[in-house]
């Protein structure tokens, strides 16, 4: 496998990416803070609850031949329209007459997602030059600050236009997505027009990578499903408090962003694995002081997981796109995929153990789960260019 060619660092096109991951994500962030609106309407368990999640995910098994099909033909399109596909079925939970159409239009925003997050990374990679953590960094920083913003937008869209009222703010991604439509259209997206591997060879190829990533996001699911899409009902469970708990998943989420920025970049300095492994040691700890403590030193200690945990992500992403050699939508498919069948299985095995024990046991089975990710650092095999 012949060594990539490595350009400089285009910061314009980066940040291009990033902002568009902004505005995507700020709507496929909706559903953890609307959950809570959702169970109450229409009288669901914890384990429905985390089938919702499974669903929105459930178009990531089509990743692989997205990321096939991105690497042969131009994309360009998938990132412009990917804000309003997302915007306006997350948009609609609130007027949707039962638990089936909620999972319809979760499907539907699932799409969205798959179409926009599997060919971006490789673009980044692409124009990230020799600064591959970087770029990954900025770009994952669009989405975990969407994420940090979201939660706080719908519940306040939701407090002044009420739960089945909320449905106008769809006008903010149709309209993004024809600004992008002028940013975008002359930029060249094809990725990589000669790729002629199957996907069963990707896989092979990757193995070495994919089998000890695949390991940590596992374990690494358990803690990110309990922060990320039981996080509001935990406090609210505690609380009672529907501010707080938005708030404090904007708390995770921005403690995310610090992280992505500072570790994706310092990844290009001191080692992949080596930030990863530390990262994997710190959030399950982390998570763990968190349901042992309350009051105001529970948010710090929430600040200390968001950095720890969501900045892994950069981290795996560069390993893959490098271990790749050229940079391959394919191959962050195929990683994506084994992320959703990893996600989508524990999301409902967490709803399901907390509607066993409550929320407070398996917040602390799910910092325990994480201290097994540790080991798996040590089988990642890393090619150096």
């Amino acid at each position: 496998m012949s060594t990539p060619e490595k350009r400089s660092f285009d910061r314009g096109k980066v940040l291009l990416l990033s902002l568009c991951h902004f505005i995507h994500d700020v709507y496929s962030s909706f559903l953890a803070p609307l959950l809570p609106f959702i169970i109450e309407k229409f009288g669901l368990s914890l384990t429905q609850a985390g089938f919702a999640s499974t669903v929105m995910q459930l178009p990531a098994l089509m990743n692989p031949f997205i990321g096939k099909l991105a690497d042969r033909v131009s994309v360009k399109y998938f990132i412009i329209l990917a804000p309003a596909m997302t915007a306006v079925p997350m948009s609609l939970l609130g007027v949707a007459p039962s638990y089936g159409v909620v999972l319809v239009l979760l499907f539907c925003a699932g799409i969205s997602v798959s179409l926009f997050h599997v060919p971006a990374p490789a673009l980044i990679y692409k124009v990230a030059g020799d600064k591959t953590g970087r770029g990954m960094s900025l770009y994952m920083t669009g989405g975990e600050l969407a994420r940090t913003l979201g939660p706080m937008t719908i519940i306040g869209a939701v407090s002044l236009l009420g739960f089945e009222g909320y449905y106008p703010v769809m006008v903010f991604g149709m309209a993004a997505s024809v600004v992008m439509y002028f940013k975008f259209k002359n930029m060249p997206v094809t990725i990589n027009p000669r790729s002629q591997s199957s996907i069963r060879k990707t896989c092979l190829q990757m193995r070495a990578v994919l089998l000890p990533l695949s390991g940590i996001v596992v374990v690494r699911g358990f803690m990110h499903a309990c922060l990320s899409a039981f996080l509001p009902l935990y406090i609210l469970s505690r609380s009672g408090d529907v501010w707080l708990a938005g708030i404090a998943l904007s708390i995770f989420e921005a403690a995310g962003v610090a992280g992505i920025l500072a570790v994706g970049s310092l990844s290009d300095l001191l080692g992949r694995k080596k930030l990863l492994g530390c990262c994997l040691v710190i959030a399950p700890l982390s998570l763990l002081t968190f349901t042992a403590v309350s009051g105001l030193m529970q948010l710090l200690v929430l600040l200390v997981s968001g950095f720890f945990l969501l900045s892994t992500t950069p981290v795996m992403l560069a390993m893959i796109q490098e271990y790749s050699g050229s940079g391959s939508s394919a191959a962050n498919g195929v990683f994506m995929m084994i992320s959703f069948l990893a996600r989508s299985a524990v999301v409902v095995l967490v709803g399901f153990i907390a509607d066993q024990v409550g929320l407070q046991q398996t917040f602390i089975i799910a910092g325990i789960v994480g201290l097994a990710g540790i080991p798996l650092v040590f089988f990642i095999e890393e090619r150096e260019y």
